[in-house]
């Protein structure tokens, strides 16, 4: 009996293996494609085939089945990923002549050798990276900060465009996949032919849809959204075919992808010059409506990767690729009022209050008019007929009044002299250009907003601590300052409004969570006026403990890179009130702490003053990782070889400056060398 049903297990698996694999072919064929082979019809008769012999045989059903797509368990939270390979962000142009200017730049980093560029539609979606392990989707994440995104694997499986398994199976063992996910027009404009019949809002534009529908938490919800996702580069890659390496273009690996299975833009063309980036530019922008999904300009990389690694970054952005955005989208509108806001600083800030309008792909109703002396530059005045303008991502801004048609008896706007929150003197100080509170902690507004930013994910990151909850807590008079959040107890939290038992554990436990992070953190969480993430980073690698910070003089300060004369100022002036060193007191008495950080002396690391170049892949560390610890060490890293480098580190597959190093008699290191350094270190 055994025998037999291992017999008519192993006829269900050989059958669930040829449908899987049918089923794969003729979606690859429909929504890659666009060249379906069989009816829809034939194709639910096989997919209800599959569904049935693995409901019959769960133990068979794998996770690269089709029947997989539809959507599972409902979600508590994302979890985070953090990126083997960082995902960066691209340095924007505006104008022809910053397109000539990144060329001649790459001219000069190349030194002059010939190079060709690749064009791509710079798609407005949402940024993603794809893990395949042994050709199967494994992961998905989010960009998040570069560093570190959200885990939604369970909804991109959803996705039709997005194979589940690669094909042709001459894929790396590990294939990273980095991309965008999007909703095409057409899928948009159903969606919201949906939502408005079932009384649900609208979304205001397909990339808002398209981040809404991947971040939800029920994958049923994104399965039943039109998404889908073009590829345009590549993250970590481990264990190469021999029969089909990774190819040493960008323009091939965009081919290699597809002969994966995964789908790329049909727009992308690989270019001889400048000229021909303007072109193009010229012609996807003339051609942008008639397009099936929204783009917001254009993306131009060097193609050739090794030249792309000679050209190397600056800061979160690669230097051998730029985005070319589109001109700002503007729209006229009435300007109903002016309100306004007091921010976490104290600072008053004048919004435009205005009448609906669509620019730029969503529905505007308020924009920022900066200050009073943007106000008084532009003459708005409430009443005014202004054009209203949106680019990307940007904040709308008002560009300014059409005087022909301002209504009669309008009045010059002057900012109130009193905050509108709680009374007290607004001022505004020589040489700047806000007003600013001066009820400090006292302000209810100040408080509230000075909580949000101490809690936010980039300072003290206290899941579940969100803006409704920060205002219950002021309002309930349980935070009068940030110190507060230490002392709050389950009994308090409970008691909240929509907080049960559990809910108030969860945040307690992410409170205590809270208390071991990094200094820089801790010194962006303070909201000291102007420091922000890189600021409080400088900070704390140049001065390595809080005391010292407190401690140091404007001039001192100003040593620290990112530090000028205004931030200089503020620093000091933050840590010279009272009331600030008591909340310090209480947080450290709290139990806040950091790893601490050894000082030694500089002149003797075993890198000091050297200049070290990294070059090919490296297998057991991230580059960035490994960057970081040569910098401890006291090196200059830097990502060409000269007659003024030091040390080459060479990793799998180091090309040009790997010879150049051996040239010029530069010492070279394995990676097992520089490991052993760092053990050393």
């Amino acid at each position: 009996m055994a025998s037999e049903k291992m017999t008519e297990e192993n006829n269900v698996r050989d059958q669930i293996n040829i449908l899987k694999e049918q089923l794969n072919y003729h979606a690859h064929r429909y929504y890659l494609l666009d060249d379906p082979e069989i009816p829809d019809a034939e194709y639910d008769r096989l997919f209800r085939r599959l569904e049935t012999l693995e409901q019959q045989y769960p133990d068979l059903a794998t996770l690269d089945s089709p029947t997989q797509r539809v959507g599972g368990q409902i979600l508590e939270h994302f979890k985070q990923v953090a990126h083997q390979i960082p995902m960066l962000s691209l340095s924007n142009a505006f104008s022809e002549q910053e397109i000539f200017d990144f060329a001649q730049r790459i001219d000069d980093l190349l030194e002059h050798e010939n190079f060709n560029i690749v064009a791509e539609p710079k798609l407005d979606g949402l940024a993603i990276s794809l893990r395949y392990e042994q050709g199967i989707l494994v992961q998905a994440a989010t960009r998040g900060d570069g560093q570190t995104g959200e885990d939604v694997t369970q909804n991109v499986r959803t996705i039709q465009s997005v194979p589940l398994k690669l094909i042709n199976n001459d894929y790396p063992q590990v294939l990273e996949v980095r991309g965008e996910i999007f909703m095409p027009k057409g899928g948009f404009k159903k969606l919201n032919e949906i939502q408005l019949k079932n009384g649900d809002k609208a979304f205001a534009n397909p990339r808002n849809a398209a981040a809404g529908s991947l971040r939800q938490l029920d994958s049923r919800v994104t399965a039943s959204r039109p998404l889908a996702m073009y590829c345009y580069a590549l993250g970590l890659v481990e264990g190469e075919h021999a029969d089909n390496p990774i190819k040493t273009t960008h323009s091939d690996i965009l081919q290699q992808l597809q002969h994966w299975g995964l789908s790329v833009s049909p727009e992308i063309k690989r270019l001889e010059n400048c000229q021909q980036c303007i072109v193009y530019y010229q012609n996807i922008m003339q051609r942008r409506s008639d397009l099936p999904y929204e783009i917001d300009g254009v993306v131009f990389k060097v193609d050739s990767i090794a030249q792309q690694q000679k050209a190397g970054f600056i800061s979160r952005a690669p230097r051998w690729a730029i985005a070319y955005k589109f001109p700002a989208e503007e729209a006229i509108t009435r300007l109903m009022g002016i309100d306004v806001q007091v921010g976490r600083t104290g600072a008053l800030t004048p919004v435009a209050r205005l009448k609906p309008v669509f620019v730029g792909g969503v529905t505007v109703t308020n924009a920022t008019l900066h200050n009073q002396d943007e106000i008084d530059r532009k003459d708005i005045r409430i009443g005014d007929t202004v054009i209203v303008r949106r680019a990307g991502d940007v904040i709308p801004e008002v560009v300014g009044p059409v005087l022909s048609r301002r209504p009669e008896n309008t009045a010059p706007y002057i900012l109130p002299d009193h905050c509108p929150v709680c009374g007290s003197v607004a001022e505004r100080v020589d040489g700047e250009a806000k007003s600013r509170c001066t009820g400090g902690l006292y302000c209810p507004a100040q408080r509230k907003e000075a909580i949000k930013h101490f809690a936010s994910r980039k300072a003290m990151d206290i899941d579940g601590l969100g803006d409704k909850l920060v205002e219950q807590l002021v309002e309930a008079g349980l935070i009068h300052d940030v110190s507060n959040l230490y002392q709050l107890s389950l009994k308090q939290i409970s008691a909240l409004e929509r907080m049960g038992p559990k809910s108030a554990e969860n945040l307690i436990q992410a409170i205590e969570n809270s208390k071991l992070t990094t200094l820089s953190r801790f010194i962006y969480a303070l909201g000291i006026r102007e420091v922000g993430e890189a600021t409080a980073l400088a900070l704390a690698n140049y001065f390595k403990t809080l005391t010292a910070i407190q401690l140091a003089t404007e001039e001192e300060l100003q040593e620290v890179a990112d530090v000028g004369p205004i931030v200089a100022h503020h620093i000091v002036t933050f840590f010279a009130q009272t009331h600030n060193q008591e909340v310090l007191t209480k947080l450290l008495g709290a139990g806040i702490h950091w790893p601490k950080i050894f000082i030694k002396d500089k002149d003797a690391l075993p890198l000091a003053g050297k200049t070290v170049v990294l070059t090919g892949s490296l297998a057991v560390m991230a580059r960035n990782e490994a960057k970081a610890k040569l910098i401890e060490l006291g090196a200059k890293v830097s990502s060409s070889v000269s007659k003024k480098t030091a040390l080459v580190i060479a990793g799998e597959k180091a090309g040009s400056k790997l010879t150049k190093a051996q040239e010029l008699g530069i010492e070279i290191m394995d990676e097992a060398q520089m490991l052993e350094l760092f053990n050393q270190g």
